[in-house]
């Protein structure tokens, strides 16, 4: 029997992630799709009898409009929303903005698998001739965060997005799931992903093979050392999730047109 659950998912289909482009810190609404996608996965944790108590999201728009649209769906509009910077996805540096087949093409997509489902690498540093450095570090919502804006990052692994993660994994939602909280974190595919690997102990090695499908709410049981009862379960139709899968492991594919 679980002592503690928690739902985690990657926010609905962006704008960007329908055109396959590398968003992570530039703030963009959610694609029609992933509108109807959070709409279905609260409509599902409704019918599952999901009753939260506290929603964590990023500072940005897609987490947020994700968690606004399942509590909704299931209406709980009154449950607590908090946001941090933590949360945010990978901050893709230089890479911000490209188009991930095109990168496939130009540079292999044994280097943009890398790139993006890695561990340890980094991508090369956004610069402020970047076309979206300005949008990102002038942003209010940064001047609201835990850290200087010169402390913010300029690029990450996925190890630095579970390093900047953790103290907030530890100091806001640990205690909220220990005093009994039935907690929905609304994410992003690597911080969705650098969580789970912290919290299932998945090797530095195996990360690399772990894709979120956008909009699939992930059940996490875990006993009271928050240790994990078993593997994460995606909540849904399983053979349209795997359907979904594969339509992310593609985005870093040459498309066969061009191959």
């Amino acid at each position: 029997m679980a002592k503690y659950r928690l739902v985690l998912l990657r926010h609905g289909e962006g704008a960007w992630t329908k055109e396959n482009r590398f968003c992570s810190w530039v703030d963009q609404k959610l694609s029609p799709d992933g509108i109807k996608e959070a709409q279905n996965c609260g409509k599902h944790l409704k019918a599952l009898g999901f009753e939260f108590d506290v929603v964590f999201t990023s500072v940005l728009s897609r987490s947020i409009q994700t968690a606004w649209l399942i509590l909704e769906e299931m209406g709980q509009e009154w449950v607590p929303i908090q946001s941090s910077w933590r949360l945010n996805e990978r901050h893709y540096g230089a890479l911000i903005g490209l188009n991930r087949a095109e990168m496939a093409l130009n540079h292999g997509e044994e280097q943009v698998k890398i790139w993006r489902r890695s561990y340890d690498v980094t991508p090369p540093p956004i610069s402020e001739s970047h076309p979206y450095y300005a949008e990102i570090y002038n942003d209010r919502r940064y001047k609201c965060s835990d850290v200087s804006q010169e402390n913010l990052p300029k690029a990450e692994s996925l190890k630095d997005v579970l390093d900047r993660l953790l103290p907030y994994w530890n100091e806001k939602i640990v205690p909220e799931l220990k005093s009994g909280k039935m907690i929905l974190i609304s994410a992003h595919g690597n911080s969705s992903r650098a969580l789970l690997k912290h919290v299932e102990g998945i090797s530095d090695e195996d990360i690399i093979n772990v894709t979120l499908p956008t909009g699939v709410p992930i059940l996490l049981e875990l006993d009271e050392n928050l240790h994990p009862l078993g593997p994460h379960q995606f909540l849904g139709d399983q053979e349209a999730i795997q359907a979904a899968i594969k339509k992310v492991e593609d985005q870093g594919k040459v498309k066969s047109a061009e191959k």
